[in-house]
Protein backbone atom coordinates (compact mmCIF):
# COMPACT_ATOMS: atom_id res chain seq x y z
CA UNK A 1 0.00 0.00 0.00
CA UNK A 2 1.20 2.99 -0.98
CA UNK A 3 0.87 6.32 1.89
CA UNK A 4 0.19 9.78 0.39
CA UNK A 5 -0.58 11.49 3.54
CA UNK A 6 -1.94 15.30 3.51
CA UNK A 7 0.78 18.05 4.48
CA UNK A 8 -0.49 21.94 3.71
CA UNK A 9 2.98 23.30 3.52
CA UNK A 10 4.23 20.66 1.02
CA UNK A 11 3.84 21.15 -2.36
CA UNK A 12 4.54 17.69 -3.44
CA UNK A 13 4.67 14.08 -1.53
CA UNK A 14 8.28 12.51 -2.41
CA UNK A 15 8.22 10.12 -5.23
CA UNK A 16 9.54 6.47 -4.31
CA UNK A 17 12.59 7.52 -6.40
CA UNK A 18 12.94 10.56 -5.31
CA UNK A 19 13.28 9.01 -1.44
CA UNK A 20 15.23 6.85 -2.25
CA UNK A 21 17.78 9.19 -3.30
CA UNK A 22 17.26 11.49 -0.48
CA UNK A 23 17.89 8.42 2.32
CA UNK A 24 20.57 7.38 -0.28
CA UNK A 25 22.24 10.76 0.20
CA UNK A 26 21.97 10.69 3.79
CA UNK A 27 22.69 7.19 5.04
CA UNK A 28 24.91 5.59 1.90
CA UNK A 29 22.35 2.70 0.61
CA UNK A 30 19.27 2.42 -1.27
CA UNK A 31 16.17 0.99 0.30
CA UNK A 32 14.60 -2.53 -0.66
CA UNK A 33 11.08 -1.72 0.67
CA UNK A 34 10.26 1.78 0.34
CA UNK A 35 6.94 1.85 1.85
CA UNK A 36 8.33 1.23 5.05
CA UNK A 37 10.29 4.51 4.59
CA UNK A 38 7.13 6.14 3.33
CA UNK A 39 5.40 5.21 6.97
CA UNK A 40 8.40 6.21 8.67
CA UNK A 41 8.28 9.95 7.69
CA UNK A 42 4.43 9.76 8.10
CA UNK A 43 3.59 11.46 11.51
CA UNK A 44 0.15 11.67 13.26
CA UNK A 45 -0.79 14.59 12.53
CA UNK A 46 -1.03 13.54 9.04
CA UNK A 47 -2.27 10.52 9.41
CA UNK A 48 -5.23 10.07 6.77
CA UNK A 49 -5.58 6.16 5.64
CA UNK A 50 -6.66 3.40 8.06
CA UNK A 51 -6.12 -0.31 8.21
CA UNK A 52 -8.79 -1.95 9.88
CA UNK A 53 -10.17 0.93 11.30
CA UNK A 54 -6.70 1.94 12.53
CA UNK A 55 -4.67 4.95 12.16
CA UNK A 56 -1.61 4.40 9.77
CA UNK A 57 1.52 6.16 10.97
CA UNK A 58 5.17 6.32 12.10
CA UNK A 59 4.55 5.28 15.69
CA UNK A 60 4.83 1.66 15.30
CA UNK A 61 8.34 1.93 13.90
CA UNK A 62 9.10 4.60 16.28
CA UNK A 63 8.44 1.97 19.40
CA UNK A 64 10.52 -0.20 17.03
CA UNK A 65 13.23 1.91 16.14
CA UNK A 66 13.81 3.24 19.75
CA UNK A 67 14.53 -0.67 20.78
CA UNK A 68 16.96 -1.28 18.03
CA UNK A 69 18.71 2.23 18.72
CA UNK A 70 18.99 1.36 22.21
CA UNK A 71 20.06 -2.18 21.98
CA UNK A 72 22.68 -1.19 19.26
CA UNK A 73 24.15 1.67 21.93
CA UNK A 74 24.38 -0.21 24.66
CA UNK A 75 26.42 -2.70 22.76
CA UNK A 76 28.80 -0.02 21.27
CA UNK A 77 29.35 1.32 24.69
CA UNK A 78 29.96 -1.89 26.39
CA UNK A 79 32.51 -2.68 23.94
CA UNK A 80 34.34 1.04 23.81
CA UNK A 81 34.61 0.99 27.81
CA UNK A 82 35.27 -1.98 29.20
CA UNK A 83 35.94 -1.18 32.42
CA UNK A 84 33.31 1.48 33.00
CA UNK A 85 30.83 0.40 35.50
CA UNK A 86 27.04 0.04 34.75
CA UNK A 87 26.05 3.69 35.94
CA UNK A 88 28.61 5.36 33.30
CA UNK A 89 27.57 3.37 30.98
CA UNK A 90 23.78 3.62 31.25
CA UNK A 91 24.17 7.87 31.55
CA UNK A 92 26.53 7.53 28.29
CA UNK A 93 23.86 6.12 26.98
CA UNK A 94 20.60 8.29 28.11
CA UNK A 95 22.77 11.33 26.50
CA UNK A 96 23.32 9.95 22.79
CA UNK A 97 19.44 8.63 22.84
CA UNK A 98 17.93 11.35 25.04
CA UNK A 99 15.16 13.42 22.72
CA UNK A 100 16.82 16.69 22.24
CA UNK A 101 19.91 14.50 20.80
CA UNK A 102 17.66 12.73 18.71
CA UNK A 103 15.35 16.07 17.56
CA UNK A 104 19.30 17.67 16.70
CA UNK A 105 20.92 14.45 15.13
CA UNK A 106 17.86 14.03 13.23
CA UNK A 107 18.23 17.97 11.81
CA UNK A 108 21.94 17.67 11.02
CA UNK A 109 21.49 15.10 9.07
CA UNK A 110 18.41 16.14 7.04
CA UNK A 111 15.79 13.48 7.89
CA UNK A 112 13.41 16.59 9.33
CA UNK A 113 13.07 17.55 5.55
CA UNK A 114 11.32 14.21 4.58
CA UNK A 115 9.01 14.16 7.44
CA UNK A 116 5.43 14.50 6.08
CA UNK A 117 3.04 16.17 8.66
CA UNK A 118 0.22 18.66 9.07
CA UNK A 119 2.25 22.32 9.18
CA UNK A 120 -0.05 23.61 11.98
CA UNK A 121 1.62 20.66 14.25
CA UNK A 122 5.09 22.22 13.83
CA UNK A 123 5.18 23.72 17.00
CA UNK A 124 3.28 20.85 19.03
CA UNK A 125 4.74 18.22 18.44
CA UNK A 126 8.53 19.32 19.70
CA UNK A 127 9.95 15.99 19.41
CA UNK A 128 8.47 14.63 15.92
CA UNK A 129 11.98 15.34 14.26
CA UNK A 130 13.84 12.71 17.00
CA UNK A 131 10.76 10.36 16.54
CA UNK A 132 10.86 10.21 13.12
CA UNK A 133 14.78 9.10 13.14
CA UNK A 134 13.69 6.18 15.41
CA UNK A 135 11.05 5.34 12.74
CA UNK A 136 13.68 5.22 10.08
CA UNK A 137 15.82 2.94 12.05
CA UNK A 138 12.78 0.36 12.61
CA UNK A 139 12.26 0.68 8.81
CA UNK A 140 15.59 -0.04 8.21
CA UNK A 141 15.31 -3.04 10.87
CA UNK A 142 12.36 -3.87 8.73
CA UNK A 143 13.87 -3.77 5.42
CA UNK A 144 17.87 -4.79 5.92
CA UNK A 145 17.76 -7.28 9.14
CA UNK A 146 19.75 -6.03 12.36
CA UNK A 147 23.21 -6.96 11.07
CA UNK A 148 23.14 -4.11 8.89
CA UNK A 149 21.28 -1.61 11.26
CA UNK A 150 23.75 -2.89 13.85
CA UNK A 151 26.41 -1.22 11.19
CA UNK A 152 25.14 1.85 9.99
CA UNK A 153 23.92 3.14 12.94
CA UNK A 154 27.87 2.61 14.62
CA UNK A 155 29.27 3.88 11.05
CA UNK A 156 26.90 6.16 9.68
CA UNK A 157 25.70 7.62 12.79
CA UNK A 158 27.62 7.00 16.02
CA UNK A 159 30.70 8.07 14.73
CA UNK A 160 30.04 10.46 12.08
CA UNK A 161 28.19 12.62 14.33
CA UNK A 162 28.90 11.73 17.85
CA UNK A 163 31.87 12.79 20.07
CA UNK A 164 32.40 10.13 22.95
CA UNK A 165 34.89 12.99 24.83
CA UNK A 166 32.46 15.87 24.79
CA UNK A 167 29.51 13.56 25.93
CA UNK A 168 32.18 11.89 28.85
CA UNK A 169 32.39 15.71 29.78
CA UNK A 170 28.80 16.42 29.16
CA UNK A 171 26.78 16.67 32.43
CA UNK A 172 22.97 15.77 31.82
CA UNK A 173 21.48 14.08 34.72
CA UNK A 174 17.64 14.45 34.11
CA UNK A 175 16.48 12.98 37.83
CA UNK A 176 18.75 16.08 39.04
CA UNK A 177 17.21 18.46 36.74
CA UNK A 178 13.90 17.34 37.73
CA UNK A 179 14.08 17.26 41.56
CA UNK A 180 15.48 20.48 41.21
CA UNK A 181 12.50 22.17 39.00
CA UNK A 182 9.91 20.35 42.06
CA UNK A 183 11.91 22.39 44.34
CA UNK A 184 11.72 25.34 42.78
CA UNK A 185 8.35 25.42 42.05
CA UNK A 186 7.33 23.87 45.14
CA UNK A 187 5.89 20.59 43.67
CA UNK A 188 6.10 16.99 45.33
CA UNK A 189 8.20 14.37 43.26
CA UNK A 190 8.18 10.80 43.40
CA UNK A 191 9.54 8.10 41.52
CA UNK A 192 7.84 4.44 41.93
CA UNK A 193 9.13 1.13 40.61
CA UNK A 194 5.76 -0.14 38.83
CA UNK A 195 7.15 -3.18 37.42
CA UNK A 196 9.94 -5.69 36.59
CA UNK A 197 10.31 -7.71 33.30
CA UNK A 198 12.26 -10.32 32.53
CA UNK A 199 14.34 -12.53 34.20
CA UNK A 200 18.20 -12.93 34.95
CA UNK A 201 20.48 -10.30 33.03
CA UNK A 202 17.43 -9.50 31.08
CA UNK A 203 15.51 -8.14 33.74
CA UNK A 204 14.47 -4.72 32.88
CA UNK A 205 12.73 -2.48 35.66
CA UNK A 206 9.86 -0.14 34.97
CA UNK A 207 9.54 3.15 36.87
CA UNK A 208 6.63 6.04 37.12
CA UNK A 209 7.30 9.71 37.82
CA UNK A 210 4.86 11.42 40.01
CA UNK A 211 4.46 14.82 40.26
CA UNK A 212 1.94 16.29 42.84
CA UNK A 213 0.57 12.72 42.61
CA UNK A 214 0.44 12.57 39.36
CA UNK A 215 2.09 9.89 36.61
CA UNK A 216 4.32 12.16 34.24
CA UNK A 217 6.86 10.23 32.82
CA UNK A 218 7.79 6.67 32.33
CA UNK A 219 10.83 4.82 31.72
CA UNK A 220 12.45 1.39 31.31
CA UNK A 221 15.91 0.10 31.43
CA UNK A 222 18.37 -2.71 32.90
CA UNK A 223 18.74 -0.76 36.20
CA UNK A 224 16.39 1.08 38.57
CA UNK A 225 18.97 4.21 38.75
CA UNK A 226 19.05 3.62 34.40
CA UNK A 227 14.75 3.74 34.41
CA UNK A 228 14.58 6.83 36.70
CA UNK A 229 16.54 8.63 34.38
CA UNK A 230 14.55 7.71 31.36
CA UNK A 231 11.05 8.65 33.11
CA UNK A 232 12.86 11.81 34.19
CA UNK A 233 13.88 12.89 30.57
CA UNK A 234 10.47 12.05 29.14
CA UNK A 235 8.84 14.43 32.24
CA UNK A 236 11.77 17.09 31.12
CA UNK A 237 10.70 16.85 28.02
CA UNK A 238 6.93 18.12 28.69
CA UNK A 239 8.40 20.90 30.62
CA UNK A 240 10.64 22.43 28.39
CA UNK A 241 9.82 21.01 24.66
CA UNK A 242 6.54 20.64 24.64
CA UNK A 243 4.87 23.34 26.25
CA UNK A 244 2.95 21.29 29.07
CA UNK A 245 2.06 22.62 31.96
CA UNK A 246 2.58 20.12 34.60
Amino acid sequence: MRFRPYRPDSPEILSDKKLKQAIKGILGFRPGNINLYHLAFLHKSATQETLNGLKVNNERLEFLGDAILDSVTADYLFRIFPTKDEGFLTEMRSKMVSRSMLNRLSQKMGIDQLIQLDGASNNIFRSFKGDALEALIGAIYLDKGYDFSKKLIIQRIILHYFSLEELVNQEVNFKSKMIEWTQREKRQIQFSVLDEVGSGYKKQYIVELFVDGVVQGRGQDYSIKGAEQNAAEKAWQKINFENIEL
